[in-house]
Formats: structure tokens, C-alpha cells, sequence
């Protein structure tokens, strides 16, 4: 396994991030439990989940998994660097996005306090490494922010502070605030960015890169669609290759003509290409690691064989060509 620093902090993570948002919802505890021993037998130390994760009759269901797998021992807790979110309404039963009852979802200081206690007993542990902000709340100010997650950092409840969906300009404006106040602020930033959606590389990645936050990728496959979409689709197999962004993307003359030219172009080099996307976000400035969510342990075995691809040049500009990104910021946008 390989490992990076975290940002600009001493902790040391894993280059892949093992993803739970499967875990009770497609995937059941006992193979969730067989997942996670799986990664962590390959070194995977870096766990990631969110409290809403699960499903509709149980939001939590998923840290609830953890904490199942946690209370076994082995040294379990102790060797994972886990981190959570908090942002969305947890009231089970209610329309995704839903802010249910007031005060039970966003980033006040009153649910930043409910839900860490609400989720440190479902993780059954008594700290969170990293407690990530979901999404950016723009009625709570960062002052109010800050002031409640320094509360936590001395109870012992967390150690660091992490972003998720924020615009280059909010990491900017966290980090100065939380600078302003002698706190350390942001460390990380959970983004969508791959291959085919680099909008990121236009200002989050240079913001965290200035303010040395990490940046984990999410939905580093863009829902399966970098994934061998259209192979699978001939072959009769893969059937998450008909939803989401797979379905739009293979739906669209365009999109899939870019898919079919990414997959030529794999298959030429000999690689598979599902690795071949994890594997370009390991090359790519500030990215710390992508969070792969394995259903089976065929997947997790395919995502850590990426950690060992060396891309050639040949490749990389061939990428490039295929999906040639926004370009640097500002010449992106501006002269």
C-alpha cells in the first residue's frame, strides 16, 4: 500500500479511500464486514462515510455498520483513520434533500453538537478523525462554524475538519476565517472529479492546493461510466451501467463517442478501464487519494491493482486528447 500525507497535516492516509455509501443500502452487514477486513488487510487505513448514509427507513445505517465492525476489535478502530459528514436532514422516512425539523439538518452550532454525538454512537467509537462539512451552508457563518467544531477538537471528539462539494472561494473563506481565529481549519476536500468532470481543476484543486487541503475525489468512475460502460452493455453485464450518469452519458451520441474513444485507447495499452481511471487521479497535483465503493471484493481487488498501474506518456495524452479538462484557472475563463 502507498501513503500520503493528509494535506498539509502529519497524518498519514492511504491512497485509496475505501468508500461506505453502499454499506446497508446494496450491500449487506456481514459482506460490508468482509469488505472492510478485506481493505484493511491490503492497508487501506483511510474509511470514509457520511451520517445520512444508509437508507430512507434507516439514515445512520451505514456508520451503524461500522461501529458493528468496529466493537469485533483487532485493533480495528485503531488502525482506521475514519472520517464522517454531517450536513442533511437525519429524519427517517423523509424526501431526499428534505430539511425536516428545524435545527436537525445544515451547520449550526446546535447540529454540529447533535450530530457528532448522534454519530459517535453509531460508530461506536469515541472520536472521529476527520468531520467533514457535506455541503456548504450559506446562512451558518464560519465564525459559528469554527467555534462549535473547536469545542469538539477539545472534548476529544475530533481532530480535523474537512470540506465536501465546496467552491474553490468557500475553501478560501473557511481556511482565512478559521486562520484569523489561531485554528487550523480545513484540511481536505471530498470532490466530484475524474476523467470526464474536471471542472475541480478550474478553482477547487488550486484553492486546496494553496491552503494545503487534500483533495479526495469522489465518484472517481463518474457512476461506472469510466468503468467499461460500453463493454459491459455488450456483453450483458454490469447492470449499474444503465443508471445515473452511465445511463445519461451512454445515452448521449457525444458523450459516448468520447466513452468509446477512452475505451479503444485503454484496451490498446492493455489495461482495464475502471484502473485506468483510479490510477490517472493518482497522478494528478494535490489529489490525495480517490474513494472507491466496492460492492464485491472482485471490485476492491480491481481498485487496488491501480495503485500499481504506471500510466505511460502515451496514455496520459491520449486522456488528455479524449477528455482535455477546463485548462488552468484563469486562462480557462479569461485571457
Amino acid at each position: 500500500m502507498r501513503y500520503t500525507q493528509l494535506g498539509r497535516t502529519g497524518l498519514k492516509v492511504s491512497r485509496l479511500v475505501l468508500g461506505t455509501m453502499n454499506f446497508g443500502g446494496q450491500t449487506d452487514e456481514k459482506t460490508s464486514h468482509t469488505l472492510m477486513d478485506a481493505a484493511l488487510d491490503a492497508g487501506v487505513n483511510f474509511f470514509d462515510t457520511a451520517n445520512i448514509y444508509g437508507t430512507a427507513e434507516e439514515r445512520g445505517a451505514t456508520e451503524r455498520i461500522l461501529g458493528s465492525w468496529f466493537a469485533q476489535g483487532g485493533d480495528r478502530r485503531d488502525k482506521v483513520v475514519l472520517a464522517t459528514k454531517l450536513y442533511g436532514n437525519m429524519e427517517n422516512g423523509t424526501a431526499p434533500g428534505s430539511t425536516g425539523w428545524p435545527n436537525h439538518t445544515r451547520l449550526s452550532a446546535v447540529n454540529i453538537r447533535r450530530s457528532v454525538d448522534a454519530s459517535l454512537r453509531r460508530l461506536a467509537t469515541d472520536h472521529i478523525d476527520i468531520y467533514q462539512f457535506h455541503h456548504v451552508d450559506r446562512d451558518t457563518p464560519f465564525d459559528e462554524i469554527w467555534q462549535a467544531m473547536d469545542v469538539l477538537i477539545q472534548q476529544g471528539k475530533i481532530l480535523y475538519a474537512g470540506s465536501s462539494n465546496f467552491p474553490g472561494y468557500k475553501i478560501a473563506q473557511a481556511n482565512e476565517v478559521a486562520k484569523a481565529h489561531g485554528r487550523v481549519g480545513l484540511v481536505s476536500e471530498q470532490c466530484l472529479y475524474n476523467l470526464f468532470e474536471r471542472r475541480a481543476e478550474m478553482e477547487v484543486l488550486p484553492a486546496a492546493q494553496e491552503y494545503g487541503v487534500g483533495v479526495i475525489p469522489w465518484s472517481p468512475l463518474h457512476q461506472g461510466l469510466l468503468g467499461g460502460a460500453l463493454r459491459k452493455q455488450r456483453e450483458g453485464v454490469g447492470s449499474r451501467t444503465l443508471m445515473g450518469r452511465s445511463a445519461d452519458g451512454t445515452a448521449d451520441p457525444q458523450v459516448r463517442a468520447k466513452v468509446e474513444a477512452y475505451e479503444k485507447a485503454v484496451e490498446e495499452h492493455g489495461f482495464e478501464p475502471g484502473e485506468v481511471a483510479l490510477a490517472w487521479l493518482l497522478t494528478r497535483p494535490g489529489v490525495t487519494g480517490p474513494i472507491v465503493g466496492p460492492r464485491t471484493r472482485e471490485q476492491l481487488d480491481s481498485a487496488l491493482r491501480a495503485l500499481e498501474l504506471e500510466l505511460p506518456e502515451s496514455l496520459l495524452t491520449a486522456l488528455d486528447e479524449i477528455f482535455p479538462g477546463p485548462g488552468p484557472s484563469p486562462e480557462a475563463f479569461a485571457w
